[in-house]
């Protein structure tokens, strides 16, 4: 213990010459195989191998509506671009990048003209201000919306 009169439990002393930690993360090999986009959100990645659950505890799928759809949609291209961030030689992976984000901007278009904008770069060309209109997309429909 420290003869400080200053010391409490907040802070703790290193022994002389203590060595600093060095963490070590493993290159992630490959791309192969991808999770299915509903599958990935749910777990937190698109890749089965870097799927490593905070203590065993595991995520249910996630409801089937047009925001989670998108909301999947956009994690699987969130996740290829890290990826490719350090395999940008992986071509199969950038197909697959440019395959999702084409599905993304048409998943969107068909949000923003099913349930309203999404950003408020959506109403670009609308008559009138959407931006407010209730119900928000995440609040639980009632059925009696007029």
């Amino acid at each position: 213990m420290d003869s400080n009169p200053n010391y409490d439990y907040k802070f703790g002393s290193l022994p002389a010459r203590a060595p600093l930690a060095s963490a070590y993360v493993p290159m992630q090999e490959s791309a192969e195989p991808y999770y299915e986009q509903q599958t990935a959100i749910a777990r937190g990645t698109l890749f089965p191998g870097l799927d490593l659950p905070f203590l065993g505890m595991v995520n249910e799928s996630l409801p089937a509506t047009p925001l989670n759809e998108l909301m999947a949609i956009d994690f699987v291209v969130d996740e290829l671009s890290l990826y490719l961030d350090t395999h940008k030689d992986d071509k199969e992976a950038f197909e697959q990048y440019q395959s999702v984000l084409a599905l993304s901007r048409e998943a969107h278009k068909r949000y923003v003209e099913t349930c309203g904008p999404l950003t408020k770069t959506d109403m670009l060309g609308m008559k009138k201000y959407a931006w407010l209109n209730d119900p928000w997309p995440w609040e639980k429909r009632t059925g009696k919306e007029a």
